[in-house]
C-alpha cells in the first residue's frame, strides 16, 4: 500500500540524516542508502564507531558526502543543536530516519524513575525533537520522507518490557498521527516494527537497579538469540519500504506474527509470549 498521492521517493541526489548510524540497521541504512547515491548525515554517540562507519562509506562511494554528528540523544538540548545543526547545513534534506534507541530490562517495579526516563528521552523525546526541527526542511522539499522507528515491542508489549515497550507505543501513536496531518504536504511517513533483528540493542542495554543479580544477564542471553535476521536485510526492506511510500512495515517474521498475536488476542495476547520467546530462543539455540 502506498502513501496516497505520492510518487515513488528518489534517492539520488538528496540528503538523508540518519540517527543510531554507528551500528546495527542504522548502519546497514547508511550503506544502502549511499549505494543509492544519497549524501548522509550520521548521528549517533559512539564517535569512534561513527568514525569508521562513515570513513568506510567516503572510501566506497567517493563521490558521497558523508557528514557526522556526535550526539547523546538522551540530552534534549544537545539534540535540539544537532537538529538546528543539520537542518541549517542541509537545506536539501530529503529523508530523515529516526532509528536510534535503546533497551532497558526489567519490571517497572524493578526500574527507577530515571532509568525509565532516560529511555523515553532517547526513544521518544528525541525523535519528537529532531523531527521538529527538521520538519520545515522536509516540507520545503516536496517528495520528502520521514521514517521512524518503532519495534515489534510497539505492537506488544511483553512483561519486563514496560520502559522499552512504553517508548515504542508512543513511536507508533506519534507516527500515525503524524501522517494523517502531513498527508497533505507532500511529505511520506512511514512506521517500522522491526522484529528479531540482530543489533547491538540487548547487549547494550542496561538493566534496572532492582533486577536480581543475574537475571538481567540471563535475559539478555535470551532475547540475543531471538535476533537472528541481519541488519542489512532488514536495511533492504526499510529502504524499499520509503521508495515505494509504505506507510507501515513490518520487519521480520516475529514481528508478523506478533501483529497478528495482537489482532487475534488483543487483550489476552499476553498468556502466548512467555511461551513463545521461550521456545523462539530454544529454537535459535539449536541453529546457531
Amino acid at each position: 500500500m502506498r502513501s496516497a498521492g505520492l510518487e515513488r521517493f528518489e534517492f539520488a541526489g538528496g540528503t538523508a540524516a540518519v540517527t543510531g548510524a554507528a551500528s546495527g540497521i542504522g548502519e546497514a541504512l547508511a550503506t544502502a542508502l549511499a549505494a543509492r547515491g544519497c549524501s548522509l548525515v550520521l548521528l549517533d554517540r559512539d564517535a569512534e564507531r561513527l568514525a569508521a562507519v562513515a570513513a568506510r562509506l567516503r572510501a566506497a562511494h567517493p563521490a558521497a558526502t558523508v557528514d557526522t554528528l556526535v550526539v547523546d540523544l538522551a540530552d534534549a538540548a544537545a539534540t535540539q543543536r544537532a537538529g538546528e545543526q543539520v537542518a541549517a547545513g542541509n537545506p536539501d534534506l530529503t529523508l530523515l530516519v529516526n532509528n536510534a534507541g535503546v533497551a532497558l530490562g526489567g519490571r517497572f517495579d524493578q526500574v527507577t524513575v530515571e532509568e525509565f526516563d532516560r529511555v523515553q528521552a532517547i526513544n521518544v523525546r528525541a525523535v519528537v525533537r529532531l523531527t521538529h526541527v527538521l520538519l520545515p526542511v522536509l516540507r520545503a522539499n516536496p517528495g520528502s520522507h520521514l521514517v521512524n522507528v518503532s519495534s515489534a515491542f510497539g505492537l506488544v508489549a511483553p512483561a519486563g518490557q514496560t520502559a522499552y515497550a512504553t517508548s515504542k507505543y508512543a513511536v507508533r501513536g506519534f507516527t500515525e498521527a503524524l501522517r494523517a496531518e502531513l498527508a497533505g504536504d507532500g511529505v511520506g511517513v512511514t512506521c517500522v516494527h522491526p522484529g528479531g533483528v540482530r543489533t547491538r540493542i540487548a547487549a547494550s542495554a542496561p538493566v534496572g537497579s532492582g533486577v536480581p543479580a543475574g537475571e538481567g544477564e540471563a535475559g539478555k542471553r535470551q532475547f540475543e538469540k531471538l535476533l537472528t535476521m541481519d541488519p542489512a536485510r532488514a536495511a533492504d526492506r526499510i529502504v524499499r519500504a520509503v521508495e515505494r511510500r509504505r506507510p507501515r512495515l513490518l520487519v521480520g517474521g516475529s514481528a508478523v506474527v506478533l501483529d497478528g498475536l495482537a489482532r487475534l488476542f488483543p487483550v489476552s495476547y499476553t498468556a502466548f509470549l512467555g511461551a513463545a520467546t521461550r521456545g523462539g530462543a530454544a529454537v535459535a539455540a539449536r541453529r546457531s
